[in-house]
């Protein structure tokens, strides 16, 4: 299922908001950021545990703003790749939600199975 998330200049860099998605008959919760002027979005959920990201409802990047860093174990993810690279999961990489821009909106996608961690 695709779903309109936001709007192109909606947020600005180092903001982000989350969402719902309805994905195989249950809900996905994700969160789109943007960094340097480009939207990514991932799934709110740290590779370590199966707990959500955000410390403080829809705060997801580091003090600096250059990383998404988890509330419970502070393990940082590079925000243009999702990618750890410091704290418990490092080589682990956050589940990337498909995105697109529709004219001035923003489509995500389902992003399929998301394996057990």
């Amino acid at each position: 299922m695709s779903l309109v998330i936001g709007r192109v200049g909606e947020l600005r860099p180092g903001e982000t908001k989350k969402f719902l998605l309805a994905c195989d008959g249950g809900e996905v919760e994700g969160f789109l950021l943007n960094y340097a002027g480009e939207h990514h979005a991932y799934v709110n959920r740290c590779r370590h545990v199966p707990m959500s990201l955000d410390w403080v409802e829809n705060q997801f990047f580091t003090e600096d703003g250059r990383f998404v860093q988890c509330a419970t174990h502070g393990a940082y993810y590079r925000p243009e790749t999702g990618e750890c690279v410091a704290g418990p999961p490092c080589g682990r990489t956050l589940h990337r939600i498909p995105l697109r821009i529709e004219g001035a909106t923003i489509v995500a996608d389902c992003p399929g199975p998301l394996p057990d961690d």
